[in-house]
């Protein structure tokens, strides 16, 4: 599977997300920097985790008019597959790939953690290696996951099948309590109509060897070599 990973200003976990692929997919990625205007020929590009020109404005706003995201949208609009991953998912958002935005955590605090997933879609070109409703644990490290959007978009992800992963506990009850950050619906991750376009905050990339202290997330990426 040819891949390619953008770096941004303020990124910070693109070693990590080539460091999985490469494990996984048996090819390295290209790191592609954000001021080039055009991707090389890839199946997958990822907008990594970090903090894209210091989270100024809004996180992901600035990044989301960078000169590579104008070729991003366009290809993704006719079937490429892309994944946002914490300020990935952020630069998605902000550049309309995906609806909604990530707020401030209602804590108010900045969230490094262990926590557990629900898989609510597997019929995904990321997911067909997990079972429905299977949870998974998977870090996070974010201060503005909180997602939100407008009840009628809601209710359109909802109805959809959209909402790719959602916070739970170790027995998949989502609640309050087991929400992450505030979210609505306890959404954690999730994926355009097409189904082609992924954003979530955890980070999958973190957590796919025993030595990350568990491989829960290994399928993920197992899927998306299996779709390519």
């Amino acid at each position: 599977m040819k891949s390619a990973v953008v770096v941004f200003p303020g990124s910070n976990r693109e070693r990590d997300m080539v460091a999985a692929l490469a494990k996984i997919h048996g090819t390295k990625p290209q790191l592609v920097w954000h001021g080039d205007t055009t991707l090389p020929d890839v199946d997958l590009v990822v907008l990594p985790g970090g903090f894209s020109y210091g989270d100024y404005l809004r996180c992901g706003a600035i990044a989301a008019r960078s000169p590579i995201m104008a070729d991003i949208v366009a290809k993704a609009q006719k079937g490429l597959h892309v994944l946002g991953v914490c300020n990935g998912f952020q630069i998605l958002t902000e550049c309309g790939l995906l609806p909604g935005a990530l707020m401030r955590n209602a804590s108010l605090r900045f969230h490094c953690k262990l926590v557990h997933l629900r898989v609510d879609n597997t019929d995904t070109p990321f997911t067909r290696r997990y079972q429905k409703h299977e949870v998974i644990r998977c870090p996070v490290a974010h201060g503005d996951g909180n997602y939100f959007a407008d009840p009628e978009t809601i209710a359109r992800l909802e109805g959809e099948g959209r909402v790719v992963f959602r916070y739970c506990d170790a027995m998949g009850t989502v609640s309050p309590e087991t929400n992450a950050n505030g979210s609505i619906n306890n959404i954690a991750g999730i994926m355009n109509e097409r189904g082609n376009v992924l954003g979530l905050m955890p980070h999958p990339e973190n957590f796919i060897e025993p030595l990350h202290g568990g491989s829960d997330c290994r399928p993920f990426f197992e899927s998306l070599l299996a779709a390519a």
